[in-house]
């Protein structure tokens, strides 16, 4: 039963056995042990998993691992952008100081008092708390009349135009329709009364969407929580482009969710792939796509991210018993693997110290009975082996 081979004419013999590895094929699979032991090998096994031999001089022991999946394409191509009109840029309206229209409001109304004064139209209970001397009433011509009116209109127009605006508010301001600017300004301001305003929150704001429905790439259906993080950037856009930005925004996370979702599956069981369970991936996939998408409407978009994946409840059961079962099979294949590189040291370390001698088929008898006992976590071997 001896299996050494002796040296070929005028080569020096190693001090130290040379080691052969037990298991040494190209290609092997994972299969029961009991197919690991055919006595044809004339068939070779189907490639479905690769072995990495040892590097040279380390001691490492060769190791069986699946070959890397072909990763799906995890990109997704932005379509053109909405056709905006150029023109509608948001711009700086006309204001004033608030202090100017109050100074300009309260002469109007000196103005105003002094002419009915003068014409003798106040009433003595006014003038004199004023200290003002009583002066006969003359009557009110038609040119008094024009400037009380000129008077009048400048008041209303200098208190009427007052707006107090506030930190992370806006207005578009319009005239008939037409965009006139926008104002961004706080404190005490004067805006034309004659234009309509209509205020937008320009703050930076958030937004958790409710659970959606969505597919992923095997067509598995999905419920989707998305955490987006917007601002208003262009209020002119915003307000006058669209009828509804907020609505807007809403309607494309949920169109740009369903793209970004079907490009990968939500899991891989039995392959090392990109999966929807990278957060990290698919929220940069989701925020590029949405960027693209709300630019035209005014909308600067920082982040969307997902915040929550789950299975929808009609499939949760199954596909919880499919992750149990990927992860009972990835600890198999670390079992058997661990049991196949335990057999192998064992056989050679008994070889290299001259405590056996094996033929071809000792070496199967013994590699198999050592592969039944580790595999089964007994201590001993057959008797006979």
């Amino acid at each position: 039963m001896n299996t050494t081979t002796p040296e070929p004419d005028g080569t020096v013999p190693s001090d130290s056995p040379r080691h052969t590895p037990v298991i040494a094929h190209e290609v092997t699979t994972e299969i029961p042990v009991h197919l690991l032991f055919r006595e044809d090998d004339s068939q070779p096994l189907a490639p479905w998993s690769t072995v990495v031999p040892r590097r040279q001089s380390t001691g490492e022991q060769p190791k069986v691992g699946r070959r890397p999946a072909t990763p799906r394409p995890a990109a997704v191509q932005t379509r053109p952008a909405p056709p905006v009109d150029p023109d509608l840029v948001e711009r700086a309206a006309p204001v004033l100081p608030g202090w100017t229209a109050v100074v300009a409001g309260l002469c109007a109304l000196a103005g105003i008092g002094a002419l009915l004064w003068g014409v003798g139209a106040l009433p003595g209970r006014v003038t004199r708390p004023l200290g003002l001397p009583s002066c006969p009433y003359h009557g009110i011509g038609i040119g008094l009349w024009c400037l009380l009116t000129l008077g009048v209109l400048l008041t209303l127009f200098a208190f009427g135009g007052l707006g107090c605006g506030r930190v992370g508010h806006a207005w578009v301001l319009t005239l008939f329709g037409d965009y006139q600017g926008s104002v961004r300004r706080t404190g005490l301001v004067w805006v034309n009364p004659t234009l309509l305003r209509r205020g937008v929150d320009v703050r930076l704001r958030h937004w958790r969407s409710e659970p959606m429905p969505a597919v992923d790439a095997d067509g598995t259906e999905l419920r989707v929580v998305v955490l987006v993080v917007w601002q208003v950037k262009d209020t002119a856009r915003a307000v006058l482009g669209i009828e509804d930005h907020e609505s807007y925004l809403s309607e494309q996370v949920g169109a740009a969710m369903a793209r970004v979702l079907s490009q990968l599956p939500a899991d891989a069981f039995h392959e090392d792939a990109p999966t929807l369970r990278d957060a990290e991936a698919v929220g940069d996939a989701l925020t590029r796509l949405l960027s693209a998408e709300c630019a035209p409407a005014g909308i600067q978009l920082f982040s969307a991210q997902p915040t929550v994946i789950v299975y929808a409840p009609e499939v949760a059961v199954a596909m919880q018993r499919r992750r149990i079962a990927a992860i009972d099979a990835k600890h198999r294949e670390g079992v058997l693997t661990s049991v196949v590189d335990a057999v192998d040291d064992t056989v050679n370390r008994l070889t290299e110290r001259g405590l056996v001698e094996l033929d071809g088929y000792g070496r199967k008898a013994l590699v198999k009975a050592l592969t039944v006992a580790f595999y089964q976590g007994r201590p001993g071997l057959p008797e006979g082996s």
